[in-house]
């Protein structure tokens, strides 16, 4: 009898652990959190015309829980962004910082169309201007994605484009 409850006590304690160090691994697993995974890789950036504006690494930190993002520009601009899913809010968050030292934070989710698309809160320029930067990152079916960057009014309307890339795969 002694023998079955310790087999009982050791099975349980397995058990738990196994499913503790279960969950711990794939804390970020679900399916929020795999959303963006499809900006994963490694990338040559091109514009509209063909010309190419960088490259760019994505990589998966963290057990899968962060995207790091190391921008290089053709023009000598660097950066890097960390991505995550905030399963508190239920939102994607964004935050860059490149060799300039500007510090862009966004937040935003898929939209139906499959984009991925961030905003910012509401800033103001130097002219006293209030604007949101949004960003989204379109998937498509040859396995490339456009990134748009945008400048919103306050009534939600396109005021500019800071850029356009199409990322393909290295």
């Amino acid at each position: 009898m002694k023998r079955i409850f310790h087999s009982v006590i050791l099975f349980t304690c397995l058990w738990s652990t196994a499913n503790a160090q279960d969950t711990k691994a794939c804390a970020c697993c679900t399916e929020n959190h795999r959303a963006f995974d499809f900006w994963l890789g490694e990338w040559d950036v091109r514009n509209e015309q063909g010309a190419v504006q960088g490259t760019n690494s994505i990589v998966s930190l963290q057990d899968g829980c962060v995207m790091q993002e190391n921008w290089k520009g053709a023009s000598g601009s660097n950066g890097t962004s960390y991505n995550f899913f905030d399963s508190a809010d239920d939102t994607w968050n964004q935050v860059w910082i490149d060799n300039s030292g500007n510090v862009l934070k966004l937040k935003g989710n898929l939209n139906a169309e499959g984009a991925m698309v961030m905003s910012s809160e509401l800033v103001q320029n130097p002219d006293g201007d209030d604007y949101f930067h949004q960003i989204s990152w379109t998937p498509h079916e040859d396995g490339s994605v456009t990134q748009l960057w945008v400048t919103l009014n306050k009534s939600g309307e396109i005021a500019s484009t800071l850029f356009k890339g199409r990322y393909g795969k290295k």
